[in-house]
């Protein structure tokens, strides 16, 4: 059975840890604190902005470290009229108490609202999600989810829309490997809270080892090359996934290569101008965006 979220003693399914508010007191609080890194400045903050789609992966709601406060931020400043949400969004299989508070809560509701104000909203699951028989029995999103998603840009130009695992090898792909990462993941993030001292935006040493070690075991770019083929094979223009946490934009390969990035680390995402142009924006060191066909950097190792 797929454990959703666990508090204390008891497991809670996540429709009751929205409904009594007292829960929230045993999970792992996430709101702001004067001393957190927000790349956002106060203009940025005011400002809203309009795209044709905004593309998020690797939310991770419930991880340790992952900052669903910056998600919020940038939903808040940029109006698009579909989200698609490109996997990894809830990841709550954690070993202990999972990081949900008031940002978590308003991401979920912020894109509930969009969804009955009229915009499309696609939930694109990937491996860290759970299933999507079992998204849809929590009642969090009035919207089902899929395992991929086909997009027709403004352009006209056809894009996959995949989480990503798909490229990884088949150990890579296997759960138990999965949940390992999740957990050393958490450990590393829980240690790394209680060594830093400030947080101005830089990688701690701990950030940046993960880091590293995420750029090491993706050098040779093999995962980009393998759904670049599974795009073109199926007739469309490029891919657009996440997974990696390692943001780019590209077209070396032939094809259109978009990964969205993450927000544990990377904090960026991808939009579609009303034009078709792709962009990443977000991001550590700046909030731009880079057009299609550009030699974007990847951002995972930059900041």
């Amino acid at each position: 059975m797929y454990i959703l979220s666990r508090f204390g003693p008891k497991a809670v399914s996540v429709p009751k840890m929205f409904a009594h508010q007292k829960l929230r007191l045993r999970a792992y609080p996430s709101q702001r604190s004067r001393d957190r890194w927000d790349p956002f400045s106060n203009q940025q903050r005011n400002r809203v902005t309009s795209c044709r789609t905004l593309f998020l992966s690797d939310l991770h709601l419930g991880a340790i470290g992952a900052r669903a406060d910056l998600v919020l931020e940038l939903l808040q400043s940029t109006r698009a009229d579909t989200y698609v949400l490109v996997g990894d969004i809830l990841d709550l299989w954690q070993p202990g108490p999972v990081q949900w508070g008031a940002d978590e809560h308003a991401v979920i509701d912020h894109l509930r609202t969009r969804f009955h104000e009229g915009a499309k909203v696609v939930y694109v699951t990937g491996n860290h999600d759970p299933d999507a028989q079992v998204i849809a029995a929590t009642g969090l999103f009035p919207f089902p989810a899929v395992k991929q998603f086909h997009h027709k840009a403004a352009d006209g130009s056809l894009y996959l829309v995949v989480h990503g695992d798909e490229a990884d090898s088949r150990i890579g792909r296997s759960q138990m490997l999965t949940r390992m990462g999740s957990w050393t993941d958490r450990y590393l993030r829980l240690l790394n809270k209680r060594l830093r001292q400030s947080d101005n935006g830089k990688r701690t040493a701990i950030e940046t080892l993960m880091a590293v070690s995420n750029w090491a075991l993706h050098a040779h770019r093999l995962h980009e090359v393998k759904l670049v083929n599974q795009a073109k094979h199926a007739g469309y223009d490029g891919v657009i996934c996440g997974h990696y946490h390692r943001a780019a934009l590209h077209n070396r390969h032939g094809l259109t290569y978009a990964n969205c990035g993450d927000w544990v680390d990377s904090f960026t995402a991808l939009s579609e101008s009303y034009s078709g142009q792709l962009g990443l924006v977000g991001g550590r060191a700046f909030y731009a965006a880079a057009a299609v066909g550009e030699d974007v950097a990847d951002y995972a190792m930059e900041g």
